[in-house]
């Protein structure tokens, strides 16, 4: 009983610290702005993929079949969590700050039951609505800095329309994964596999780079960012993340993640510098009050009524 006790006890610090490693990457990202992109992207998933699959290697005969079965939709994953997620979010992030990626990528969550609902037919409760417009609301007050004039005339941030781009990429990554046919698999060989995919994905355009002798890392602070993207915004982060998931369940581990933007905030400003200013605060309040009100798990809404 003691020994359960400190294992949950490991997973709740493990759910408190994975926010921050998963916001880690935004922040690395913007710091490594002299790495060509998509080589970038394809160091850090080969890296990761590399890794997974040797501690997956008794195992390599089941994942064997399922690729061979399941490939499509494992280069569909690939290309939209590490290509789209990956090379063009490192674009992005040379044309806007970390805060403001962070914040707007707080949203996928609200956007995986707008797209469940479209595809799936999903019934959709009140709660939900309400909070899929206020999180809406939430990043467009980040996307306009705050200038409804910015709206009105559709003059907006490069790096903020593409990180949006790749929020509802990773919802669409999320509805995707979500599938039976997949879930006999079990989650570490998955993530082995679908990151493989995406450094295959990545890999045309990281040649490309190469040839043309761009944003080549060449030196040692530059790899210790590379380092810092793979062993704490990918490896670190998943590992924590799925620890609190087994321990504690999908339901609780996913209020966690609701710490992101306050971790991401407080690394671009400490490690970046960058400054926080009024319309972040509003959007940060606005973006999360509506995630909490769409995606807070009514299984916990239940017990909190119980008298």
């Amino acid at each position: 009983m003691q020994e359960k006790n400190r294992s949950v006890l490991l997973a709740y610090l493990c759910m408190l610290v994975a926010p921050a490693f998963f916001s880690t990457n935004v922040v690395f990202g913007r710091a490594a702005n002299e790495v060509a992109p998509f080589l970038l992207a394809f160091i850090r998933w080969s890296a990761t993929s590399t890794i997974l699959l040797l501690f997956c290697r008794n195992r390599w005969g089941e994942m064997a079949d399922f690729v061979a079965r399941q490939w499509r939709r494992f280069l569909l994953l690939g290309f939209l969590g590490m290509f789209i997620c990956g090379g063009i979010v490192y674009i992005a992030l040379d044309h806007t700050t970390a805060s403001n990626a962070t914040l707007i990528y707080t949203i996928p969550p609200v956007l995986v039951l707008l797209i469940e609902r479209f595809w799936r037919a999903r019934p959709m409760r009140k709660r939900e609505m309400g909070g899929i417009i206020l999180a809406i609301a939430g990043v467009a007050i980040i996307v306009t800095r705050g200038n409804l004039e910015a709206l009105i005339s559709l003059d907006f941030n490069l790096g903020d329309l593409l990180i949006l781009l790749a929020a509802v990429s990773w919802a669409v990554y999320l509805v995707v994964l979500k599938s039976e046919e997949l879930a006999p698999l079990g989650t570490l060989p998955l993530f082995a596999i679908i990151s493989a995919f995406g450094a295959l994905s990545l890999l045309p355009l990281a040649i490309a780079e190469i040839w043309i002798g761009e944003g080549l890392p060449v030196s040692l602070s530059q790899w210790q960012i590379i380092g810092g993207i793979i062993l704490f915004a990918s490896l670190v982060a998943f590992s924590t993340f799925q620890y609190g998931v087994k321990m504690l369940g999908s339901s609780i581990a996913s209020i966690f993640m609701y710490l992101m933007p306050p971790f991401g905030l407080g690394l671009s400003w400490g490690f970046l510098g960058e400054r926080i200013l009024g319309y972040h605060w509003i959007g940060i309040a606005v973006i999360l009050t509506g995630v909490i009100l769409a995606t807070f798990p009514n299984r916990i809404l239940e017990r909190l009524k119980r008298p």
